[in-house]
């Protein structure tokens, strides 16, 4: 029973540091970027500055340096990644980079939302979703179900939460990631 306790904790705990770093999420192939610059000359900014869309094998194309690694980078991992790539190649000495995810991107990005609610189904993210807007966005509980034994699966990994104590307590509600799925038994 205290080895069950204890992998429910360190499962909540790799949840909450999956979202450390200002709730930025892991960028993927097809994910659309805002890139910026600044600190170059301002003839080049035109051409570097725009709306990327990552391609498949996970790279952005840059003026200057070409493809860049992108899918498995944060945004502000990626913005360092090309700062230094620019300063190490010696073509620009102080860039200043600024990378954003494209929120029309991450409505194309989903939650899913099944069992003991009223409306099954998906639930666009955003980056503010936690377990408990999703589910009210799904359109709340059923009559029958059992939010004490709530799951939530992420990445393959499957993590039981008790939504009654998250409802009685909502700043533990847990945020959530694209691709997330929650399921409430009935």
């Amino acid at each position: 029973m205290n080895t069950r306790i204890l992998s429910c904790i360190l499962a909540v705990c790799a949840l909450a540091s999956a979202h450390a770093q200002n709730g930025e999420i892991a960028l993927k192939p097809t994910n659309r970027v805002t890139i910026s610059i600044g600190g170059i000359p301002d003839n080049e900014v035109p051409q570097i500055s725009k709306v990327y869309t990552i391609s498949d094998n996970g790279t952005v194309n840059l003026l200057h340096i070409g493809e860049v690694r992108a899918a498995g980078l944060k945004p502000s991992s990626l913005q360092r990644a090309i700062e230094q790539t620019y300063k190490d190649r010696e073509i620009y000495t102080r860039p200043t980079v600024t990378v954003t995810t494209d929120d029309s991107a991450s409505t194309a990005r989903m939650i899913y939302v099944v069992g003991g609610i009223k409306g099954n189904g998906t639930v666009p993210y955003s980056s503010s979703m936690t377990v408990l807007k999703a589910i009210s966005a799904a359109g709340g509980f059923s009559p029958f179900a059992k939010p004490s034994k709530t799951k939530l699966i992420r990445n393959g990994v499957t993590t039981e939460i008790n939504l009654k104590d998250i409802s009685a307590d909502p700043s533990r509600d847990i945020k959530l990631q694209p691709e997330d799925q929650i399921i409430v038994p009935d």
